[in-house]
Protein backbone atom coordinates (compact mmCIF):
# COMPACT_ATOMS: atom_id res chain seq x y z
CA UNK A 1 0.00 0.00 0.00
CA UNK A 2 1.59 3.52 -0.72
CA UNK A 3 1.70 5.74 2.14
CA UNK A 4 -0.12 8.25 0.90
CA UNK A 5 -3.66 5.18 0.20
CA UNK A 6 -2.61 5.28 4.63
CA UNK A 7 -3.02 9.04 5.13
CA UNK A 8 -6.01 10.27 7.43
CA UNK A 9 -6.75 13.41 8.73
CA UNK A 10 -8.26 13.71 12.38
CA UNK A 11 -9.69 16.92 11.74
CA UNK A 12 -10.11 17.19 8.16
CA UNK A 13 -12.65 20.03 8.12
CA UNK A 14 -9.62 22.34 9.15
CA UNK A 15 -7.94 21.37 5.60
CA UNK A 16 -10.71 24.18 4.59
CA UNK A 17 -9.00 27.05 5.42
CA UNK A 18 -5.57 25.52 3.98
CA UNK A 19 -6.15 27.58 0.55
CA UNK A 20 -6.68 30.71 2.55
CA UNK A 21 -2.69 32.42 3.01
CA UNK A 22 -1.97 31.17 -1.02
CA UNK A 23 -5.24 33.18 -2.01
CA UNK A 24 -3.91 36.26 0.31
CA UNK A 25 -0.76 36.22 -1.56
CA UNK A 26 -1.66 35.93 -4.45
CA UNK A 27 -4.29 39.01 -4.45
CA UNK A 28 -1.64 41.17 -2.72
CA UNK A 29 0.74 40.58 -5.74
CA UNK A 30 -2.35 41.69 -7.94
CA UNK A 31 -2.71 44.64 -6.24
CA UNK A 32 0.17 45.31 -5.89
CA UNK A 33 1.26 45.02 -9.83
CA UNK A 34 -2.10 47.68 -10.61
CA UNK A 35 -0.80 49.99 -8.10
CA UNK A 36 0.78 53.61 -9.32
CA UNK A 37 3.94 53.78 -9.78
CA UNK A 38 6.13 56.82 -10.03
CA UNK A 39 8.52 56.83 -13.30
CA UNK A 40 11.18 59.00 -12.80
CA UNK A 41 13.94 59.67 -16.16
CA UNK A 42 16.77 57.69 -15.85
CA UNK A 43 15.19 55.07 -14.16
CA UNK A 44 15.74 51.40 -15.26
CA UNK A 45 12.45 51.19 -16.57
CA UNK A 46 12.30 54.30 -19.08
CA UNK A 47 15.85 53.08 -20.07
CA UNK A 48 14.48 49.86 -20.86
CA UNK A 49 16.69 48.01 -19.02
CA UNK A 50 15.53 44.27 -18.00
CA UNK A 51 14.63 44.03 -14.42
CA UNK A 52 17.28 43.00 -11.98
CA UNK A 53 16.71 39.60 -9.76
CA UNK A 54 15.91 41.43 -6.82
CA UNK A 55 12.99 42.90 -8.49
CA UNK A 56 12.24 39.45 -9.89
CA UNK A 57 11.96 37.58 -6.63
CA UNK A 58 10.75 40.74 -4.45
CA UNK A 59 7.45 38.79 -3.50
CA UNK A 60 9.06 35.90 -3.21
CA UNK A 61 9.33 35.82 0.82
CA UNK A 62 5.60 36.30 0.57
CA UNK A 63 4.85 33.40 -1.39
CA UNK A 64 7.23 31.67 1.22
CA UNK A 65 5.25 32.70 4.12
CA UNK A 66 1.95 31.86 2.76
CA UNK A 67 3.38 28.44 2.19
CA UNK A 68 4.34 28.54 5.44
CA UNK A 69 1.58 29.17 6.96
CA UNK A 70 -0.64 26.47 4.62
CA UNK A 71 1.78 24.23 6.39
CA UNK A 72 0.62 25.11 9.46
CA UNK A 73 -2.97 24.77 8.66
CA UNK A 74 -2.28 21.00 7.35
CA UNK A 75 -0.69 20.75 11.21
CA UNK A 76 -3.94 21.36 12.48
CA UNK A 77 -6.00 19.07 10.64
CA UNK A 78 -3.92 16.15 12.26
CA UNK A 79 -2.40 14.42 9.20
CA UNK A 80 -2.08 10.55 10.45
CA UNK A 81 -0.85 7.42 8.76
CA UNK A 82 -2.71 4.95 9.35
CA UNK A 83 -0.34 1.68 10.58
CA UNK A 84 -3.14 -1.06 11.43
CA UNK A 85 -5.03 -3.69 9.25
CA UNK A 86 -7.39 -5.80 9.51
CA UNK A 87 -6.93 -9.45 10.69
CA UNK A 88 -9.83 -12.34 10.10
CA UNK A 89 -9.82 -14.90 12.74
CA UNK A 90 -11.71 -18.10 12.99
CA UNK A 91 -13.52 -19.79 15.68
CA UNK A 92 -13.55 -23.28 14.48
CA UNK A 93 -15.86 -26.50 15.57
CA UNK A 94 -13.60 -29.77 17.18
CA UNK A 95 -15.13 -32.93 15.25
CA UNK A 96 -14.57 -36.59 16.35
CA UNK A 97 -15.22 -38.89 13.76
CA UNK A 98 -16.55 -42.43 14.81
CA UNK A 99 -16.19 -45.18 12.60
CA UNK A 100 -17.92 -48.79 12.87
CA UNK A 101 -15.32 -51.25 11.62
CA UNK A 102 -16.97 -54.70 12.79
CA UNK A 103 -17.49 -57.42 10.26
CA UNK A 104 -20.89 -56.16 8.76
CA UNK A 105 -19.36 -53.12 7.45
CA UNK A 106 -17.48 -55.26 4.59
CA UNK A 107 -20.97 -55.77 3.08
CA UNK A 108 -21.09 -55.27 -0.61
CA UNK A 109 -23.86 -53.44 -0.85
CA UNK A 110 -22.13 -49.98 -2.18
CA UNK A 111 -21.02 -51.30 -5.36
CA UNK A 112 -17.98 -51.64 -6.35
CA UNK A 113 -16.79 -51.09 -3.02
CA UNK A 114 -18.19 -52.01 0.58
CA UNK A 115 -19.31 -50.14 3.52
CA UNK A 116 -16.57 -48.98 5.36
CA UNK A 117 -14.69 -48.09 1.79
CA UNK A 118 -17.26 -45.64 0.94
CA UNK A 119 -17.76 -44.17 4.31
CA UNK A 120 -13.71 -43.58 4.06
CA UNK A 121 -13.87 -41.74 1.11
CA UNK A 122 -16.89 -39.91 1.92
CA UNK A 123 -15.24 -38.68 5.19
CA UNK A 124 -11.87 -38.24 3.50
CA UNK A 125 -14.22 -35.26 1.44
CA UNK A 126 -15.60 -34.24 4.75
CA UNK A 127 -12.11 -33.69 6.79
CA UNK A 128 -10.46 -31.81 3.39
CA UNK A 129 -13.36 -29.04 3.35
CA UNK A 130 -13.17 -28.70 6.94
CA UNK A 131 -9.85 -26.23 6.88
CA UNK A 132 -10.67 -24.35 9.79
CA UNK A 133 -11.57 -27.34 12.25
CA UNK A 134 -10.19 -29.76 14.18
CA UNK A 135 -11.13 -33.26 13.83
CA UNK A 136 -10.42 -36.64 15.47
CA UNK A 137 -10.82 -40.08 14.63
CA UNK A 138 -12.07 -42.80 16.66
CA UNK A 139 -12.86 -46.37 15.38
CA UNK A 140 -14.89 -48.88 17.04
CA UNK A 141 -16.31 -53.15 16.64
CA UNK A 142 -16.07 -54.99 19.59
CA UNK A 143 -14.44 -52.04 21.83
CA UNK A 144 -13.03 -48.52 20.79
CA UNK A 145 -9.95 -46.70 20.32
CA UNK A 146 -8.32 -43.34 19.10
CA UNK A 147 -7.02 -43.47 15.76
CA UNK A 148 -6.50 -39.74 15.50
CA UNK A 149 -6.63 -36.95 17.98
CA UNK A 150 -8.14 -34.21 16.90
CA UNK A 151 -5.84 -32.23 14.85
CA UNK A 152 -5.97 -29.32 12.30
CA UNK A 153 -3.34 -31.07 10.27
CA UNK A 154 -5.21 -32.34 7.27
CA UNK A 155 -2.21 -34.33 5.65
CA UNK A 156 -2.27 -36.37 9.09
CA UNK A 157 -5.46 -37.16 9.84
CA UNK A 158 -6.07 -38.68 6.06
CA UNK A 159 -3.23 -40.58 6.57
CA UNK A 160 -4.67 -41.95 9.47
CA UNK A 161 -8.33 -42.61 8.22
CA UNK A 162 -6.51 -44.13 5.21
CA UNK A 163 -4.94 -46.90 7.91
CA UNK A 164 -8.57 -47.83 8.85
CA UNK A 165 -9.20 -51.22 8.29
CA UNK A 166 -11.75 -54.58 9.02
CA UNK A 167 -10.29 -57.05 11.48
CA UNK A 168 -8.21 -54.50 13.55
CA UNK A 169 -10.72 -54.87 16.76
CA UNK A 170 -12.56 -57.70 18.44
CA UNK A 171 -16.01 -58.24 16.36
CA UNK A 172 -19.07 -56.90 17.99
CA UNK A 173 -20.48 -53.37 17.31
CA UNK A 174 -20.18 -51.19 20.46
CA UNK A 175 -21.86 -48.04 20.12
CA UNK A 176 -21.62 -46.79 23.62
CA UNK A 177 -17.93 -47.40 23.74
CA UNK A 178 -17.36 -45.74 20.57
CA UNK A 179 -19.27 -42.38 21.99
CA UNK A 180 -17.40 -42.56 25.20
CA UNK A 181 -13.90 -42.95 23.63
CA UNK A 182 -15.29 -39.65 20.83
CA UNK A 183 -16.35 -38.20 23.83
CA UNK A 184 -12.95 -38.77 26.21
CA UNK A 185 -11.28 -36.86 22.97
CA UNK A 186 -13.22 -33.83 23.27
CA UNK A 187 -13.47 -33.70 27.33
CA UNK A 188 -10.52 -30.62 27.18
CA UNK A 189 -11.64 -28.92 24.14
CA UNK A 190 -12.21 -25.12 24.55
CA UNK A 191 -14.38 -25.03 21.47
CA UNK A 192 -17.29 -23.36 21.67
CA UNK A 193 -18.84 -25.96 19.25
CA UNK A 194 -18.42 -29.37 19.52
CA UNK A 195 -19.29 -32.90 17.37
CA UNK A 196 -19.78 -36.24 17.23
CA UNK A 197 -20.28 -38.16 13.56
CA UNK A 198 -21.39 -41.75 14.18
CA UNK A 199 -21.09 -43.94 11.77
CA UNK A 200 -22.41 -47.58 11.87
CA UNK A 201 -24.61 -50.07 10.34
CA UNK A 202 -25.60 -51.79 13.21
CA UNK A 203 -26.73 -52.47 16.79
CA UNK A 204 -25.22 -52.30 20.50
CA UNK A 205 -24.11 -55.62 20.95
CA UNK A 206 -21.11 -55.22 22.84
CA UNK A 207 -18.77 -52.87 25.06
CA UNK A 208 -18.85 -52.12 28.69
CA UNK A 209 -21.20 -48.42 28.54
CA UNK A 210 -24.29 -48.37 27.93
CA UNK A 211 -25.30 -45.99 24.94
CA UNK A 212 -28.38 -43.90 26.67
CA UNK A 213 -25.24 -43.52 29.30
CA UNK A 214 -22.50 -41.86 26.79
CA UNK A 215 -25.49 -39.82 25.29
CA UNK A 216 -26.07 -38.34 28.84
CA UNK A 217 -22.72 -37.38 29.08
CA UNK A 218 -22.65 -35.68 25.89
CA UNK A 219 -25.77 -33.98 26.62
CA UNK A 220 -23.83 -32.45 29.84
CA UNK A 221 -20.88 -31.70 27.91
CA UNK A 222 -23.07 -30.09 25.32
CA UNK A 223 -21.53 -31.76 22.80
CA UNK A 224 -24.26 -32.75 19.56
CA UNK A 225 -23.95 -35.90 18.12
CA UNK A 226 -24.89 -36.59 14.21
CA UNK A 227 -25.53 -40.31 13.66
CA UNK A 228 -25.35 -42.22 9.89
CA UNK A 229 -27.17 -45.53 10.13
CA UNK A 230 -25.34 -47.18 7.09
CA UNK A 231 -27.00 -49.61 4.86
CA UNK A 232 -30.80 -50.72 4.36
CA UNK A 233 -30.92 -53.31 7.14
CA UNK A 234 -31.70 -56.71 6.82
CA UNK A 235 -30.11 -59.18 4.20
CA UNK A 236 -26.65 -57.97 2.66
CA UNK A 237 -23.78 -59.46 1.14
CA UNK A 238 -21.02 -60.24 2.96
CA UNK A 239 -17.41 -61.31 2.40
CA UNK A 240 -16.58 -64.23 5.05
CA UNK A 241 -13.18 -66.30 5.10
CA UNK A 242 -13.19 -69.74 5.84
CA UNK A 243 -11.40 -72.93 5.55
CA UNK A 244 -12.14 -75.01 2.43
CA UNK A 245 -12.63 -78.73 4.21
CA UNK A 246 -11.05 -80.42 1.30
CA UNK A 247 -7.97 -78.76 0.65
CA UNK A 248 -7.57 -76.74 4.26
CA UNK A 249 -7.35 -73.39 2.71
CA UNK A 250 -8.74 -70.09 3.62
CA UNK A 251 -10.67 -68.98 1.18
CA UNK A 252 -13.43 -66.15 0.43
CA UNK A 253 -16.71 -67.12 0.04
CA UNK A 254 -19.82 -64.19 -0.21
CA UNK A 255 -22.64 -64.51 2.54
CA UNK A 256 -26.28 -63.23 3.18
CA UNK A 257 -26.63 -62.40 6.16
CA UNK A 258 -28.87 -60.26 8.76
CA UNK A 259 -27.78 -57.08 9.63
CA UNK A 260 -29.83 -55.28 11.59
CA UNK A 261 -29.44 -51.55 12.29
CA UNK A 262 -30.96 -49.99 15.46
CA UNK A 263 -32.71 -46.85 14.32
CA UNK A 264 -34.93 -45.89 17.39
CA UNK A 265 -31.49 -45.78 19.20
CA UNK A 266 -29.52 -43.91 16.79
CA UNK A 267 -32.55 -41.72 16.32
CA UNK A 268 -32.71 -41.59 20.51
CA UNK A 269 -28.80 -40.57 20.43
CA UNK A 270 -29.11 -37.58 17.89
CA UNK A 271 -32.34 -36.42 19.43
CA UNK A 272 -31.21 -36.22 22.98
CA UNK A 273 -27.73 -34.10 21.99
CA UNK A 274 -29.39 -31.76 19.51
CA UNK A 275 -28.13 -33.55 16.33
CA UNK A 276 -29.70 -35.44 13.64
CA UNK A 277 -29.99 -38.74 12.69
CA UNK A 278 -29.57 -40.22 8.70
CA UNK A 279 -29.86 -43.22 6.81
CA UNK A 280 -27.02 -44.11 4.53
CA UNK A 281 -28.73 -46.81 2.35
CA UNK A 282 -25.88 -45.91 -1.15
CA UNK A 283 -22.88 -43.89 -1.68
CA UNK A 284 -24.99 -41.43 -3.65
CA UNK A 285 -26.75 -40.78 -0.15
CA UNK A 286 -23.84 -41.41 2.03
CA UNK A 287 -22.15 -38.25 0.42
CA UNK A 288 -25.24 -36.14 0.51
CA UNK A 289 -25.50 -36.61 4.44
CA UNK A 290 -22.41 -35.52 5.30
CA UNK A 291 -22.65 -32.78 2.73
CA UNK A 292 -25.99 -31.70 5.00
CA UNK A 293 -23.99 -32.00 7.96
CA UNK A 294 -20.91 -29.85 6.43
CA UNK A 295 -23.54 -27.01 6.28
CA UNK A 296 -25.10 -27.48 9.46
CA UNK A 297 -21.74 -27.19 11.20
CA UNK A 298 -20.20 -23.81 9.74
CA UNK A 299 -17.44 -22.48 11.61
CA UNK A 300 -17.96 -18.50 12.51
CA UNK A 301 -16.05 -15.93 11.39
CA UNK A 302 -14.96 -12.63 13.00
CA UNK A 303 -13.06 -9.99 11.53
CA UNK A 304 -11.14 -8.05 14.06
CA UNK A 305 -9.36 -4.43 12.94
CA UNK A 306 -6.28 -3.50 14.61
CA UNK A 307 -5.48 0.30 13.81
CA UNK A 308 -2.41 2.32 14.74
CA UNK A 309 -1.71 5.31 13.75
CA UNK A 310 1.32 7.33 13.35
CA UNK A 311 1.38 10.98 13.93
CA UNK A 312 2.88 13.32 10.90
CA UNK A 313 1.96 17.08 11.86
CA UNK A 314 5.26 17.49 13.53
CA UNK A 315 6.98 17.45 9.95
CA UNK A 316 4.64 19.28 8.58
CA UNK A 317 5.30 22.02 11.18
CA UNK A 318 9.04 21.64 10.83
CA UNK A 319 8.43 21.94 7.20
CA UNK A 320 6.22 25.68 7.98
CA UNK A 321 9.04 26.78 10.19
CA UNK A 322 11.94 25.99 7.96
CA UNK A 323 9.58 28.37 5.30
CA UNK A 324 9.17 30.93 7.46
CA UNK A 325 13.13 31.18 8.56
CA UNK A 326 13.93 31.61 4.47
CA UNK A 327 11.59 34.09 4.23
CA UNK A 328 12.55 36.34 7.21
CA UNK A 329 16.29 36.00 5.63
CA UNK A 330 15.29 36.38 2.09
CA UNK A 331 13.35 39.93 3.16
CA UNK A 332 16.11 40.94 5.58
CA UNK A 333 18.74 40.41 2.52
CA UNK A 334 16.67 43.01 0.63
CA UNK A 335 13.94 41.10 -1.19
CA UNK A 336 10.81 43.33 -0.79
CA UNK A 337 7.41 43.23 -0.99
CA UNK A 338 7.47 46.87 -2.18
CA UNK A 339 9.16 47.72 -5.60
CA UNK A 340 12.91 48.31 -5.21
Amino acid sequence: MSPFQALVFQAPWVLLLAPVPLILAYIAGRLESTAPVLRLPGTARLLGLRPSARTRFRRLPTWLAALALTLVVIALARPQRGLGRDQLTTEGIDIVVAIDVSGSMAAEDFRPDNRLAVAKAVVADFIRRRTRDRLGLVIFAGRAITQSPATTDQALLLRQLEDVALDRLPDGTAIGSGLATSLSRLSKSESKSKVVVLVTDGANNSGEIDPDTATDIAKAMEVKIYTVGVGKGGVAPIPVRAQDPFTGRIVTRTVNMEVPIDEDLLKRIAEKTGGAFFSATDESSFRDIFNRIDALETSRLKSVSFRRYQELFQGVLQGAFILLVAALLLWLRGLRVLPA
